[in-house]
Formats: C-alpha cells, structure tokens, sequence
C-alpha cells in the first residue's frame, strides 16, 4: 500500500511576520494553520497528517479538528524549533515519527494550496512512480529575464539578444507547496527532495507563499477573493 503522509511543521517565534501561523487570516480565527489543517482533512489521496510543532496555539487550534482519525499532534524538541536549526536535521527527524511509504511536506504559508491541489499532485506522483521518478515538488515556471551578476542574460538559447520572452529558456522557482518524496529519500538521502524529481508545474495564484508582511495582506486579499 502507498500511505501518504502529510508533513506540517510549525514553530513559535516567527521573525519576518509576527504570529504569521495564528493571527486571523480571511475569516478564519485561527490563522494560517487552521485554514491549513481546515484544506488537509479535505483531502481524499493523503492518509496521515502529522502537525509537528512546540507551539501551544497551533496545537490549541489544531486539537478542533482532531475527530479526524488521520491528524496527529506531535511535539517536536526544541532544538529543532531554533531559527539557527539545520534543515537537513529536520529532515532527518521526519521519519523517525511516521511510518509512511511517501512524506508529503508542506506549509501553511501557502494558504491558497487546497485539498484539490495536494491531491493532485499526489495522484501525479503516484502515476509516475513507474518511470523512475522519486520525488515530486511543487515548482512554478519563469520566463523572464535574468541576468547573472555581470548582466549577463542567463536564459537565452536564442541567437539574438532579446528574444521575445516566451522563448526564453523556461525556469523553474520551487513554490514550497510541496516536497513529495520517497521515505528512502529522507532516510539514505537525507533530503526532501530526491535525484529524479517531478516538476510539479502549478499556476502563479495557488503557488503564493507568505514570506514576509506585505505577503500575508495581499494572500489575504487573495484568498477572500476566491474562496469567500
């Protein structure tokens, strides 16, 4: 069986946007992770939730939701809360407290993320499994222009100087939606991202993340323009 587990970390002390996880968000009380845990017990393709944090709010609004069978609670040490933690020490803590075949991380700074999204590309992923593939992360494509640090155009395959941009070399920003990742990836890797990974393609408007202030007031805007 291919048990997917979702992977949600939260930590106390957000620096760039104070109490980002648990101040209001668009109608819900309880925030970003609300809204989060509100979108993962919707999903149909996930089959473990694992809320992993040392924040009492987050836990505190979490518990609502807890008549959901797949949604535990886990506390997570607190010397992988600092802002000075080593992410690959995260990573490697991951399977330590699930058992699931497929570790789905995500975060709930991409509130316009949903269940239809998450299911999507899980169903992705699974289907392409037989092609090699290990790994899956959310990404969202760029065609622009970017110079390097000699103002050099980097993405340009073209013989002339300014191509029109839809023929420039496609780029791809990864969207922190998600990292979907064979359990081996975390453990023989130690990554949350393998050596074959699908570039999961997704649209500007769902792949917003929340990383400073002026983000969590246009996410916001956005989200009650969709969804309220």
């Amino acid at each position: 069986m291919d048990k997917v587990t979702f992977f949600l970390p939260t930590r106390k002390g957000s620096q760039r946007v104070i109490n980002k996880n648990t101040r209001p968000f668009a109608g819900y009380e309880g925030g970003l992770i609300e809204n989060k845990i509100h979108q993962l017990v919707q999903t149909k393709k996930i089959d473990e939730i694992i809320l992993s944090t040392n924040d009492e709010q987050c836990i505190a609004i979490a518990e609502k939701y807890i008549s959901d069978k797949r949604l535990k609670i886990i506390s997570r040490p607190e010397e992988l809360c600092l802002s000075t933690t080593n992410l690959q020490d995260l990573i490697c803590y991951v399977p330590t407290i699930t058992e699931a075949e497929h570790i789905l991380w995500g975060h709930v700074t991409t509130p316009l993320c949903g269940a239809d999204q998450y299911d999507a590309g899980v169903e992705l992923y699974l289907s392409k499994l037989g092609e090699g593939y290990d790994s899956l992360v959310g990404v969202t494509e760029l065609k622009n222009f970017l110079l390097n640090k000699e103002g050099k155009l980097v993405n340009n395959t073209t013989d002339i100087p300014w191509p029109r941009t839809q023929d420039l070399e496609a780029l791809y920003e990864i969207n922190h939606t998600m990292f979907l990742a064979k359990r081996e990836v975390y453990v023989e890797q130690k990554n949350r991202i393998g050596k074959k990974p699908l570039l999961h393609i997704m649209d500007e408007i769902h792949s917003f993340d929340i990383d400073w202030e002026d983000d969590f007031t246009i996410a916001e805007v956005m989200y009650k323009n969709l969804y309220k």
